[in-house]
């Protein structure tokens, strides 16, 4: 038996052959196109921010570490902030990022399920919702916080490549409302 194409007849066989190399090729130009590259942003950075908090300035350390993993890429940061009363608060964060099913969109592998597959938290039970994206020289990750009155905060933080290394721009907004702006060049090391 043989099948009439648009070119003449071909077998079944080389039809089948046709159809799975075809299906090949949609599959590894859909996953290049989704995965953005990370290698322009991997390195270690650090900086330097001052921040108005009730009307106070506060002095904050920041640095952060990006680099590929074998499925995405990971960043580390860390925050230290000095108050007016002499104490030091540190927060680190660790999240690992992996291709979405979006173009250079990125969802955050925070945990895993009961299958061993790292998945996204739950904004419902008071954790963070989490994705990054990435367009052009601007990596920016996302956070996203449901209080328990259902009220809403998110966490934009792009890093932008420049000479000396990542131009920081920072904002958190309570439903809708600007609560907090950082902008700082953090310098690759």
């Amino acid at each position: 038996m043989r099948l009439l194409t648009g070119s003449g007849w071909i077998s079944p066989l080389v039809a089948i052959r046709l159809a799975v190399v075809a299906a090949c090729l949609a599959l590894a130009s859909g996953s290049l196109a989704q995965t953005a590259d990370i290698s322009q942003f991997v390195g270690s950075y650090e900086g330097e921010a001052q921040v108005e908090v009730n009307g106070q300035i506060q002095e904050r350390d920041l640095s952060v570490d990006i680099s590929e993993t074998r499925s995405g890429f990971q960043v580390n940061w860390t925050t230290i902030t000095y108050r007016s009363d002499g104490r030091v608060k540190e927060a680190k964060y660790s999240i690992n990022f992996v291709p979405s099913d979006r173009d250079n969109v990125f969802a955050a592998a925070m945990k895993k399920n009961v299958f061993g597959h790292e998945v996204q938290l739950d904004p419902m039970k008071g954790e963070p919702y989490v994705w990054a994206r990435i367009i052009g020289d601007t990596m920016t990750v996302f956070s996203l916080f449901v209080t328990d009155q259902g009220d809403y905060e998110i966490q934009e933080f792009n890093r932008t490549i420049a000479e000396q290394g990542l131009e920081l721009d920072f904002v958190s907004t309570t439903n809708g409302q600007v609560k907090r702006q950082i902008s700082t060049l953090l310098e690759r090391q």
